[in-house]
């Protein structure tokens, strides 16, 4: 694109010419079908001219009854099943109708959006889906790229906005970035700033993308700011926080899972036994979550992808599903976890990370210090259930009845394990309680095989086949 007789750099154009660049790219045409929040994607390539050659058709099919005769029906009209079927039945619709007259010279597309933006009285969740269906080149096979945006402006009207912007962003990188997707990536807030949109999901799809792992993807999203979490399922396909958490009862469990050890497994498992007899639950089902934050991925100096995916292998291997996150303080997670649901919240943690809990050099950075991280924490009925730590010299249990914490914070700690806050798991494997993955890692390091006791069998076999952490490869199983 020129501008003023000089080529720029697509992440130096604004919208308006971004949308003019794809109106001028002959090779592109196709559909826009967005559902709320108005028409605000197709908008800006009217605006901008041109739009006869890049728009064969524009629909918003608004009204449920009709959107249903197009699309299906759908139990809920904001979410990705919808997005999906918009997609594929536009993106069809375009090859059954077009390709014989213009297929040979044209690379088709669909793009879709279904949104709910903010209502009249401001009660509603704002938030949307995104996609693009589309051939890199005519007669190519398809690709797609899905993401998920919540919408953070306070007004109707700038919300539409960034919802345009985003969209555009989207297209123009589909079309002239889908060889480099972590460039795509950082290209959805062109011209946007994180306090009005964050994207928590991205998933790549196709043939443009084969060599895409949509893992590394979700990682970069937290990286680059786009958005303070990600969240994945055991087989890897991407997650959208809010509809695995919404309205269900939650269990997570912090740490570095480098590898996953015994301690790990059955830390998780004594706090659902706990967790289930908590009034209420009546055996109902709990979403149990590993969670990964950005900073222990980093904690090593730097962001190494090899080692983030050897760690979620792992955690696929025990069927968990995995969250990466910005939140360092356990009460933004507690936050994140709270905006999906009203339903029970459990964190588990060892005895050690409680102890760390109660520094008040973390919470400095607060006005009202390490108590309003508590209050925060522990809004909404949250519960901490605490795995014991064995001391290897003294062979002493250190428990939640005996944790010493700073003199000025006994009686705080006193109220909250009172209170039931903080609850000491039991019926734990003792067995276990000697083992650390600090110390598994360095038996792998150095080629001592005891580590295999110290890890589910299913791991121990990952790693040797993988020759995950500097393990000597090991095919034989």
């Amino acid at each position: 694109m020129l501008i003023n007789g000089q080529a720029l750099p697509p992440e130096l154009l604004d919208t308006r010419h971004k949308a003019l660049q794809i109106n001028l790219e002959s090779r592109r045409y196709g559909t826009f079908a967005e559902i709320g929040a108005g028409q605000e994607v197709v908008r800006w390539f009217f605006h901008v001219g041109g739009a006869s050659g890049t728009i064969a058709k524009s629909i918003s099919a608004y009204d449920m009854t009709v959107s249903d005769a197009y699309y299906g029906s759908c139990e809920r009209y904001v979410c990705r099943q919808r997005l999906q079927s918009m997609l594929d039945y536009e993106f069809s619709q375009n090859l059954s109708q077009l390709s014989e007259t213009r297929g040979h010279t044209t690379a088709f597309f669909a793009f879709a959006d279904t949104v709910s933006a903010r209502n009249f009285k401001g009660t509603n969740e704002c938030h949307g889906w995104m996609g693009v269906k589309f051939q890199a080149d005519p007669r190519d096979a398809d690709s797609q790229v899905l993401i998920h945006v919540r919408m953070l402006d306070i007004d109707n009207a700038l919300q539409q906005e960034a919802l345009g912007i985003v969209g555009v962003n989207l297209l123009f990188a589909a079309f002239f970035m889908h060889h480099e997707p972590e460039r795509m990536l950082k290209s959805l807030l062109d011209n946007l700033s994180i306090q009005r949109i964050e994207i928590d999901m991205i998933e790549f799809s196709g043939i443009a993308f084969r060599n895409v792992d949509n893992r590394i993807m979700s990682l970069m999203l937290v990286q680059l700011g786009l958005s303070n979490a990600a969240m994945f399922a055991a087989n890897g396909t991407m997650l959208q926080p809010s509809e695995v958490l919404y309205k269900k009862s939650i269990l997570v469990q912090r740490g570095s899972f480098r590898p996953v050890t015994h301690v790990h497994i059955d830390m998780l498992r004594c706090a659902h036994e706990k967790f289930q007899l908590e009034p209420g639950m009546d055996g109902e089902p709990v979403e149990q979550i590993l969670e990964i934050t950005l900073n222990n991925l980093m904690s090593e100096g730097g962001l190494d992808y090899r080692d983030f995916l050897a760690r979620v292998d792992l955690l696929a291997a025990v069927g968990m599903t995995v969250l990466i996150s910005n939140y360092f303080e356990y009460y933004r997670l507690a936050g994140f976890l709270a905006r999906y649901t009203e339903k029970r919240i459990g964190v588990t943690m060892g005895i050690s990370t409680l102890r760390e809990l109660f520094n008040e050099k973390y919470y400095m950075h607060l006005d009202g210090g390490i108590l309003e991280s508590f209050g925060r924490l522990f809004k909404g009925d949250l519960k901490l259930y605490i795995y014991p730590e064995l001391n290897g010299d003294s062979g002493e249990l250190t428990v939640v009845e005996n944790l010493q914490v700073a003199p000025q914070l006994r009686k705080l700690y006193g109220y909250l394990v009172d209170k039931g806050c903080i609850e000491q798991l039991q019926n734990v494997n003792e067995t276990y309680l000697p083992m650390f993955s600090r110390d598994a890692l360095k038996k792998i390091n150095a080629g001592d095989a005891t580590w295999e006791d110290m890890v589910p069998r299913e791991i121990a076999i990952l790693i040797r086949q993988r020759g995950f952490f500097g393990c000597r490869k090991n095919t034989n199983g």
